[in-house]
């Protein structure tokens, strides 16, 4: 049977000429009975002149910017409003309101424009278009519209809150890591909306699934985005799809990357890297770890594949704060997924089965929160520890250091105290006649290079009886 081939003509109207601002689109409210196309549905004649998206099924329920409003809802692609950089090209935020668009809610949206230097060209832009602008699911973002003049292509998406999983993740390292429920809720809405891209009538291989791609609303709903690579699935006999490889290191599966042959089951080996990335709190291509560790699948299969060894793999973040009955489900699952053999892996629907099992396991530890404070230092001392007070003043003093005067006049004045309070019991002049006839001599200390003499220290002085076995100072007879 042939293929109806649908000529570029009839796809977008004025890509190279500009759509004036008061040309309002009206947006197509009926649904189209007819089956989704895809991108080989597309007769591509070379440079396209006079395209028309908006008259074919694929622009119903997409709107069309002209470029200066999106200049305006972004504020002229201001840095305030800038959210990221892709494969594609930068991505801003910005706000829809009635002004702007009629007919069209107020609404904060996020503009991806294309990188005319970028690795992804104007193939691409149309490929998402094609494919958003028929497929909706609650884990797949929405495209709202397109824009395309001249040499300009952008698209209009719903705005995601929480950004992309791979931020919550890995790089918003000061505030709070993402709880074990909450990862769990987007790895199940994450591989719903593979599994519909899978089952559908006509089914769709993702090709780039990644932490980046997966995008999270304001209650952390995961929805798949950026179908730049998308591929429709094999069809009749076909057991697979043969196509240049392309996709992230570290996410594609390896029979991909070695024959170029594409499936559903490499969607569901990229699957099992995110999924172990959840787990783990790793990148999947780290080369700031150690060479074994660096790449995440080779260091975490010997471990996923024993439950006693799954604790080695959790993310310290968690601070064991999961359920670790979920926490073994989960790493086999990663496990099967992995299989290096395609027709081992379980299907994207048997994942969601599973995973749906696991949102109701409840072993989590409910652990104590605990505030702690570091001690500030504080400028008195403890009254409970007044001989470590002393004997720490004691030994001080005794510490010498040939180059350093300071410390002979510290000695000297703590000889003077210790005179004074036995000054009661001796008479002055006998104490007078001790004070000459004892002296010390300085025994060298190991590790100095100079000779010093330490300050007479007078024999009976309780310095003296606590260090007398420690010094070497005999008396002399003058």
């Amino acid at each position: 049977m042939a293929r109806e081939k649908v000529s570029w003509t009839h796809l977008i109207t004025g890509c190279y000429k500009g759509r004036s601002q008061s040309e309002p689109k009206k947006v197509n409210s009926k649904i189209p009975s007819s089956p989704r196309k895809s991108f080989t549905d597309f007769n591509i004649p070379g440079s396209p002149f006079s395209l028309d998206i908006s008259n074919s099924s694929i622009g119903n329920n997409l709107h069309v910017f002209t470029l200066a409003e999106l200049k305006t809802i972004t504020q002229n692609f201001s840095q305030n409003n800038f959210l990221g950089e892709g494969g594609f090209g930068p991505v801003h935020k910005g706000y829809i309101d009635e002004k702007i668009k009629p007919g069209l809610k107020p609404m904060r949206v996020a503009v991806k424009l294309l990188d005319l230097d970028g690795l992804q060209g104007h193939r691409e832009w149309l490929t998402e278009v094609i494919f958003l602008g028929q497929l909706m699911h609650p884990n797949l973002v929405r495209l709202i519209g397109y824009c395309c003049e001249e040499e300009n292509r952008l698209l209009v998406y719903e705005y995601m809150v929480r950004g992309s999983l791979e931020n919550q993740l890995f790089r918003n390292r000061f505030s709070a890591s993402l709880p074990w429920t909450t990862r769990m809720k987007i790895a199940l809405g994450a591989a719903e909306g593979l599994a519909f891209l899978h089952e559908a009538e006509k089914s769709v291989i993702y090709r780039d699934f990644k932490a980046s791609n997966i995008l999270l609303d304001s209650d952390y709903t995961a929805k798949l985005s950026d179908f730049g690579l998308a591929k429709d699935g094999p069809e009749g006999d076909d057991t697979h799809v043969s196509t240049r490889v392309m996709g992230t290191q570290g996410y594609a599966a390896p029979e991909y990357v070695m024959t170029g042959h594409l499936t559903a089951m490499s969607d569901v080996y990229s699957f099992g890297v995110v999924l172990l990335e959840i787990l783990t709190g790793r990148r999947s291509m780290d080369k700031a770890r150690p060479i074994r560790e660096q790449n995440l699948t080779e260091w975490a299969k010997p471990y996923l594949g024993d439950s006693r060894k799954v604790d080695r793999l959790m993310d310290p973040r968690l601070d064991g704060q999961y359920s670790i009955k979920g926490a073994q489900k989960a790493a086999q699952l990663a496990y099967q997924c992995l299989k290096d053999n395609p027709k081992s892996r379980p299907t994207m629907s048997a994942v969601v089965k599973t995973l749906e099992l696991m949102q109701s396991f409840d072993d989590i530890p409910v652990g104590q929160f605990v505030y702690t404070v570091s001690p500030s230092p504080s400028r008195d001392k403890p009254e409970t520890e007044p001989n470590k007070k002393e004997s720490n003043e004691e030994t001080k003093t005794l510490k010498l250091d040939d180059d350093d005067n300071d410390d002979d006049e510290k000695k000297c004045n703590n000889k003077k105290k210790d005179d004074e309070m036995e000054g009661s019991e001796d008479d002055d002049e006998e104490k007078n006649k001790k004070d000459k006839s004892h002296h010390h001599k300085r025994r060298r200390s190991p590790g100095h290079r100079h000779k010093s003499t330490i300050s007479p220290v007078h024999s009976e002085t309780s310095l003296y009886k606590y260090f007398n076995n420690g010094l070497n100072s005999p008396k002399r007879n003058h």
